[in-house]
Parts: C-alpha cells; structure tokens; sequence
C-alpha cells in the first residue's frame, strides 16, 4: 500500500494538469536509461514509477492484426475500390473499438502489454502504388494521390476517435516517403525524383493525413530519398512534415531502418553514429536496437541528452493523449467490451464493404447475374477454397471464415445443380494430367473459374513463398497454369465466369477474350465469399471502381526502379490500358446529363460551380461512384494529362434522378511547378465528369458517357 500511495502522490499522473505539464513532471523523474527505454518500440517498464512494459508495435491494415480472434475487413486496396469514405470510416472505426477491447483484456490479464497488443497502429500504408509489380501495392489505396488522401484520411479519424482529450488508438502514415519498392531493394536504394513528382505525387497522401486527419505518427521509410536515409532526412522531416505541414504528433522508423543506415546505406559508420543521426533530425522513436547505442553517442558528443528529451517528450505524448496514465473511468474508450471482438455488428460490416468493393470488368451479353433457368454450375479453380485468398496480408483471424466455394453453396438455389473441383494449381501445373473439369464444364451452363493472385505471390520482402522477387512480380499476367486451364474449360463451350483475386493489377492477354464475365475481388476478407455469391446471384448489384490501371502488358509501363512517374498510372499513361483507373460495370445504367456551368470564364481565384442529373436507367437500385476530373490544357510545365479532383458514391433506385453539384476550387485547378511550389495561372481547363477516367477505353468497355466542357481561367 505504502508504494501504491506514493504513486499516487506523482504529479504526472494529476489529471488536473496539462498533458505537457504532466510530460515535464515524469521527464524529471526518468534517468537516462529509462528514457532510452521509453523511445525504443519494445517500450521498457519502469516498476518503480509504475509504468508498465508496452510495445508500440502494432497492427492494424485491414482488421487488427497478429493478435488472436477479430474482424478481417478486406484488404486495403479492397476497401480503396469502394471509393466509399463513410463506409471506410465505420470499418476504422470498428477496427479501433476492437483493438482497444483487445489492449485492455491483454493488460488486464498480464499487467503489461506484447507486441501486437497495443494502441500504436501502424497503419495505414499511404505509399502511391506506381507499378503493378510491387508486392505491397494491396497494402495501399491505389494510384491516385487525391484519392489515396481522401480514403486514407477517413481511416485514420476512425482509428482515432472524435474526443476532444483522448485518442481512442493512434494511427500512423506510412511509409514516408517516395517508396514502393523494389522488395529486395528497399534497404538500399536511392529514390530520385524531381521537386515536381515528389510534392505532385508522392507527399499529397502524407499532407492530408497530417494537416486534416491529424494522424498521430507517421513512419519513415527505408530507403534514401534525393540521398537521405528517409529516417533522418531533413528534407522529408524538418523541413517537410514538422517544418511547412507543422506536424505534432511523433516520428517512428521502420523496423531495422535504422540499422540500414550502416550497414546497408552506408551514410553511417556504426550504430552509435546512426542513432545520433536519427535523433538529430527528428526520429522520435526507434524499432530496432540502435537506441541502445545513445549513451555512447552521447559520450562522443554526437547528441546530447536534450536531443533524447525532445524525442521522449513526443512519444509521451502520444501514451498520454491514449490515456495510458489516467484512471480508467476518465478515458471513455477504456470501457469498450470484449463481447466487441468480432460481433456480428462487425461481421455485417465486413460483408457491406466487400460487396462495395467488387469490382465488375466484363459482362458479356449480361451473363450476370446468375439467372434462375440456369440449370447447373461448375465452381473450380485454385482459390475456391482458399482461406488466403480472404486474407492478403497483414491480417488478422476470424473462425467463421467464408471461402467461395461456401459462399456460392450458401446461397444457390435448391433445384439448380452444382459440381466443383480444383482443376488447377495456383502456380505450378498439375501432376496429374487428366482431369474430369472439361467434362464437368462440358454438363453445365456455366463455369465459375476461382483464380487470380494470393498471398503466395505477392507481399512484403521475405513473405511470399512462390515470389521468385523477394514479395514482388516479375510478371503480371495470370500464371501459366491458369490461363491452361481456362483454355481447356473454354475448349468445352461452356461459359465462363472468371472470379479474380489479387492486390494488384492482373494483365489477362488472350484469356479476357475466353470469358464471359470477369469479377475481380481482391483480398475480400472473412465474408467474401458471401458478398461474391451475393453479386453473382443479383442480390447486390455491383458497385466497385478501380483505384489503380491496369496495364495490358508491363511493356506499357518504365522499369521497375524507376521513380519517375512518366508513363505511370492514369495521370500520366498515354497508351490505352486493359482497364482504366475508376472504371466498373454495374447489373444497371446510368446516364450524366444537363451539364450546367456559372459560366465558361472565370477569374483568377475564383471557384466554378458545376450541376448535372444523373438518372439510374436500369430495373433495379444501384450505386454509381461519380469522378470529376480536371486537365489543365495551357500549363507552364509538365502536369498530368487529367486528375481526380472529387467523387461521390451515390444510391439510385430505378429511374430515380438526382441534382448533383460541385466546386471546382482555385486549389484543384493549381498544380505543382518545378521547384515543388504550388502555383495557379490563368490558361484554358477541361473539366469531365463520369463513372471512369478520361479516355476511349471506357466507353469502349461499357462506362457511361461521361460529360465534358472546357472552361477559361482569366
């Protein structure tokens, strides 16, 4: 009793005082050591004091992740397809009401907190996916810096709550910045862009988080960027994010960043060197061991120990705002039930959302949805019964997970037939040669080909057992045992309905041509196969929209290395793609019209306001993600040749109508010059507002005829 009534008495835990006074009071207390403990992500205990051990690495992409039972939402590049903020919004906000259930169970039950089992998480990833061959891609929203900002955004203030005083979990902006991949050459390569493509392209996402979600941490990257170790650069860090952007919240590196600086970057000789370089330019918060090296850095006057108290007193920052020292009944997200843990509130969720986030890229003669005189189906297909197809990567674990092949057997109806076999590898090809699928294929109406990508192929460095890439895609095209089978089902006459999953775009060459249908699905997450079975059966209509190109072959796009973005993604990509950014069908058909402007001139610093009907012309409700996207025709250096500047995810019924207005700000029409400033002249603009990007490709493949005009900026 005698040591809990002198904790007691510490003026840091006085809840009457200031976060920053109370953060002044423990700073006293701590010695060198024990601050040393408190910015390393193992987060030491300090008994004496009675701060427990916490671990500031934790997970939560699409779910809370490697820690037990929870909700597993769809992959990030799932949820980005839904272009739907709100949803997005619900589902981080489901995701932080269980991890919070979860770090207090696990406090409780060992007065202490483990990796994974904390508040600090480590998402979302907001890098730009520039190239369909990076592995990490479906850990991201897509290609369009605009978009990415928006959706991510909505996540963050989901994971982080709305109190005024506390956090309910402290998000984290990754990975900072200009980095998405290679995999095998992430410790070591130099990412060099222009001033332009760096403020045009890869730090929108990473402004918008900071300045508008008030992301509590953002992460630093491993590689260099324009010769900094991204980790300690004073571009990206000083004069960047805490010096224009005026960021708050604390900096972490990514895990064994720190040691790159090294042994890999080599801008240091040895860890001492290393720390101090961090330290000096704004890491607050080490996942490695270099930390421990601060004493000697200190002894040979490298830093000094005021440079560890900056960095401490940000990271103490954070655990005060999450209500780490207050009593429990004063943080009002501490009494959050573990009853929370993956409810069915949040298994309905999970099913809402992947249905959003399927996106429809070819119905031919309406093959879908599935109608009744169909008399029987054959399911086959590598990924029907693959649990990893749900989960991408980091992810967490559910008991109720519902692969395709038990979605579709939930949901057919009694009197149409039903055979399924694998038929295929993922990859590799069949030991045995002969196989009864063409004949199962050749007795049905339709075939219903479960294939694509898996986690097997595609991720982070050291995770993909069949990625000859360290995680990456040497080739983007459907493996070869695959597209086989297709052309042996095909060989049958047999229509065929292909059901993808993947994280990133998928190059289909000859096999497009093959089927009737394609449906791609990402990493749907524990109710795929519920929502798959649901739109092919047309109980939902589906929604979806690309949040990436897809290239019809990687001779469309520059190397891999490469961090130009010439020729890269919808902005600046002149050939015409397999499938557009934005782009998805629906079982129903809308029409934009009445385009009406204020008027076609407008003066310098002014915003045009923009109205048109849409109208829902099919027979039943459906959703149509309307794009707004701006081309400015007369700029004084390089721009892309159109960017998203707004969207809308809007409800119709049949024949429904509805007014939608919008703003076209200076901001939108303004763009980055060379220097990286953002600059806005007077010139002529083409504004296009649609279901899809700007382009040919499209309407050819069934995307409503969008609205154009062009307007004068004087």
């Amino acid at each position: 009793m005698e040591m809990k009534d002198k904790l007691q008495q510490q003026s840091y835990l006085d809840t009457s005082l200031s976060f920053t006074d109370r953060i002044n009071e423990l700073m006293k207390l701590l010695t060198l050591d024990e601050k040393i403990g408190l910015i390393s992500y193992t987060g030491r205990g300090i008994p004496r004091l009675g701060i427990p051990a916490y671990n500031y690495w934790s997970e939560a992409l699409h779910g809370v992740a490697r820690n037990g039972r929870a909700t597993v939402f769809p992959q990030a590049i799932g949820m980005a397809a839904t272009w739907d903020k709100e949803m997005i919004y619900e589902v981080a906000t489901a995701i932080s009401d269980e991890g919070r259930a979860k770090y207090h169970q696990a406090l409780r039950r060992n007065g202490y907190t483990d990796q994974y089992q904390g508040l600090n998480f480590w998402s979302p990833n907001v890098n730009i996916f520039r190239d369909p061959r990076w592995g990490r891609g479906q850990e991201t929203w897509g290609e369009d810096p605009f978009l990415t900002g928006e959706l991510a955004s909505a996540f963050v203030k989901g994971m982080q709550g709305n109190d005024p005083k506390y956090l309910k979990t402290a998000a984290c902006a990754k990975h900072y910045a200009v980095h998405s991949g290679p995999e095998r050459e992430r410790h070591t390569f130099n990412a060099v862009v222009t001033k332009r493509e760096l403020y045009d392209t890869y730090l929108p996402a990473f402004k918008k988080l900071v300045q508008d979600a008030k992301v509590e941490a953002v992460m630093g990257a491993y590689n260099r960027t324009l010769g900094e170790v991204c980790c300690a650069s004073k571009l990206l860090i000083e004069d960047i994010l805490r010096g224009e952007w005026k960021f708050q919240g604390h900096f972490v590196s990514d895990c064994g960043a720190l040691s790159d600086f090294y042994l890999s970057h080599k801008v240091t000789r040895d860890a001492a060197e290393s720390a101090a370089l961090a330290l000096r330019h704004g890491c607050d918060l080490g996942c490695d061991h270099i930390f421990d090296e601060i004493p000697e850095a200190i002894q040979r006057g490298l830093i000094s120990e005021e440079d560890v108290d900056h960095a401490l007193e940000r990271v103490l920052l954070t655990r005060f705002k999450l209500g780490m020292f207050d009593p429990p009944e004063d943080v009002p997200f501490a009494s959050l039930p573990e009853s929370m843990i993956g409810c069915e509130k949040h298994r309905e969720l999970a099913y809402q959302i992947a249905t959003e986030s399927l996106v429809l890229l070819k119905n031919k003669n309406n093959i879908l949805p599935i109608q009744p005189s169909v008399g029987k189906i054959f399911v086959t297909g590598p990924n029907a019964t693959s649990t990893e197809v749900l989960l991408g990567n980091y992810y967490g674990f559910n008991e109720r997970m519902v692969t395709l092949l038990e979605g579709i057997t939930g949901r057919i109806p009694e009197g149409m037939g039903m055979e399924y076999t694998t038929g295929a590898m993922l990859k590799h090809p069949r030991e045995i040669k002969e196989t009864w699928a063409p004949g199962m294929a050749l007795s049905s109406d339709l075939a219903i080909v479960c294939g694509g990508s898996s986690s097997f192929l595609e991720g982070e460095e050291g995770e993909s057992l069949l990625s000859p890439q360290n995680g990456d895609r040497s080739s983007i095209s459907l493996p070869v045992s695959q597209i086989n089978y297709i052309k042996e089902l095909a060989m049958s006459g047999t229509k065929i309905v292909l059901v993808l999953t993947g994280g990133s775009p998928i190059a289909l060459g000859e096999i497009e041509d093959l089927v009737d249908a394609i449906l791609f699905i990402w990493y749907p997450g524990m109710e795929g196969g519920n929502a798959v079975a649901d739109v092919l059966f047309g109980d939902v209509s589906p929604s979806g929209k690309l949040p990436l190109t897809f290239p019809r072959s990687l001779n469309q796009i520059p190397p891999f290395d490469d961090y130009s973005m010439d020729r890269r993604t919808y902005r600046y990509m002149k050939e015409e793609p397999l499938y557009p950014f934005g782009f998805g069908l629906s079982y129903s058909s809308f029409e934009y019209r009445d385009l009406h402007l204020e008027g076609q001139r407008i003066n310098l610093g002014d915003s045009l306001h923009v109205s048109f009907e849409l109208q829902n012309r099919g027979d039943r409700p459906a959703s149509e993600v309307v794009q707004f996207y701006l081309s400015d025709l007369e700029a004084s250096t390089i721009v892309p040749l159109h960017h998203l500047i707004g969207f809308e995810r809007m409800e119709l019924l049949p024949g429904e109508k509805k007014e939608v207005e919008f703003q076209v700000t200076p901001e939108m029409m303004s763009f980055y010059n060379d220097d990286g400033k953002l600059t806005l002249e007077p010139g002529e603009f083409r504004l296009e507002i649609g279901g899809c990007s700007p382009g040919k490709r499209g309407q050819d493949l069934g995307a409503p005829k969008p609205l154009a005009t062009v307007f004068n900026l004087k």
